[in-house]
């Protein structure tokens, strides 16, 4: 196969989308999003919430633990606004080593995502004991972001991380949802469900929290650990006996979680549970706020703005028909249409990519079936700047996309059954290049569609 790849030509609209798109990226910085909550005034802390209301408190110390992707941005936001005198120490960040950064005055720990490891492990140890060596009066910051339940990995005496991660992997592989999932996560775990709260009290904690969760439920983001857990050690047994995987648990996983159901472990702390009678948690960024700074920019751009979804999900070549389908029915005019959301890519074939560069080829083959009568492009990408096991974050794409794969010898439908979008974006030069972005609130999808009034030359 002949491999000769092209460039596409620069052009207003794949400027635009991208402009568009890192205004979005820019949204969920960690660093801004902890400093626009932070504030010192006469020597003690202020915690602003995004209403403008304000927890403040003289406490004597203040520990700060980090945990997630964008772990090293957001304790440096802290180290510019707190004091080092109120510091109770270095503050420990904890977060996937692609993000690992050196930080002057912090321990920053590296450690495995997706899938969890020894140094995770010890990290997560690390975590617990100055949670728990915090003081009445003083306060617990924890810094909250995504893939902090892979990177933080504390299951409770007797059972091994090996142990832990064969019961999720059985999960994972018979189809459980997020939520059976996650209470099973939380029982399994020290940290999660609420865990954390429990380990700092009677010290104040408050927790702030970048999502990167569709809807923003706290007690899904990195599994909870500052929120309350109302799910029980009889839910999370009941997940793996109704599909009859029970006899495959390790046996020190199965033990643990009869012995909850018999009271002989200590459950998760419920919403009732007095510990978070002194936790506060703060949202500082999400993909809906991320959503908002693109349509924002698209406004300022001057195009019409049409929100598809603030909640995209779905098989991404599917999703990929559906926004083509609503473009076709567009009046003429220029159009913005935006998306945020997690999409899904069911693996068929043996190619690389990930679920943007999918939903950004998919988009151009329906586009070229449809003979859209417009002029537009479609970024679809990922806020951390990594989509897939690649190093794209996602795919711009343009009418001409197909054609320019077919020059450079490559068959865009057929690399898309083989979910080898990497190599048909990589052949007609569509790949979206970003670097890891150090956060991460899901993906958005731009679509600029300028069509022409009819008879318009």
């Amino acid at each position: 196969m002949a491999d000769s790849r092209e460039t596409p030509r620069p052009s207003v609209l794949r400027d635009q989308a991208q402009a568009i798109f890192m205004a979005g990226v820019r949204a969920a910085d960690p660093g801004a999003a902890v400093r626009r909550h932070l504030a010192v005034e006469n020597d003690r802390l202020q915690i602003v919430s995004r209403r403008g209301s304000t927890r403040s408190q003289a406490w004597s110390k203040v520990h700060v633990v980090a945990f997630g992707k964008a772990a090293v941005p957001m304790v440096r936001a802290v180290l510019e606004v707190v004091p080092r005198g109120l510091l109770a120490a270095p503050p420990v960040a904890v977060t996937s080593y692609e993000n690992e950064t050196p930080v002057e005055g912090a321990q920053v720990l590296g450690a495995a995502h997706p899938l969890p490891d020894l140094n995770g492990q010890e990290a997560a140890r690390r975590v617990a004991g100055i949670a728990n060596a915090a003081q009445r009066g003083e306060l617990v910051l924890a810094l909250i972001s995504g893939g902090a339940s892979a990177l933080l990995p504390l299951p409770p005496e007797g059972i091994s991380l090996a142990d832990k991660v064969v019961a999720t992997d059985l999960l994972l592989s018979c189809g459980a949802d997020i939520g059976e999932i996650n209470t099973v996560r939380k029982h399994l775990s020290l940290l999660k469900g609420g865990g954390l709260a429990r380990l700092a009290a009677p010290a104040d904690l408050h927790a702030l929290i970048l999502s990167d969760v569709i809807g923003d439920d706290l007690s899904t983001v990195a599994s909870g650990p500052s929120v309350p857990d109302d799910t029980t050690f009889a839910q999370a047994l009941k997940v793996f006996e109704k599909r009859g995987l029970t006899a495959r648990l390790p046996a020190s996983v199965r033990d643990y979680l009869q012995r909850g159901c018999a009271g002989e472990a200590i459950e998760t702390p419920g919403s009732d549970d007095p510990v978070f009678a002194n936790t506060g948690n703060t949202l500082v960024g999400s993909n809906r706020i991320s959503l908002d700074a693109a349509i924002d920019s698209a406004r300022e751009l001057g195009y019409t703005v049409h929100v598809h979804s603030d909640r995209l999900q779905g098989e991404a070549r599917e999703v990929a028909q559906e926004l083509a389908l609503a473009c076709a029915n567009l009046s003429p005019g220029k159009h913005a249409v935006l998306a945020g959301g997690e999409t899904t890519v069911t693996l068929r074939g043996t190619g690389r990519g990930g679920r943007n560069q999918e939903l950004a080829l998919a988009f151009a083959l329906h586009a070229e079936l449809l003979e859209l009568p417009a002029d537009w492009v479609v970024l679809s990408g990922g806020t951390d700047g990594i989509d897939g096991p690649t190093d794209a974050a996602g795919g711009l794409v343009d009418a001409k996309t197909p054609a320019r794969i077919r020059r450079a010898g490559g068959d865009p439908q057929a690399l898309l059954d083989d979910n080898d979008a990497y190599r048909a974006l990589s052949l007609s030069g569509d790949l979206v290049i970003t670097g890891a972005t150090g956060t991460n609130v899901a993906d958005l999808q731009v679509i600029l569609y300028d069509r022409p009034a009819s008879g318009a030359s």
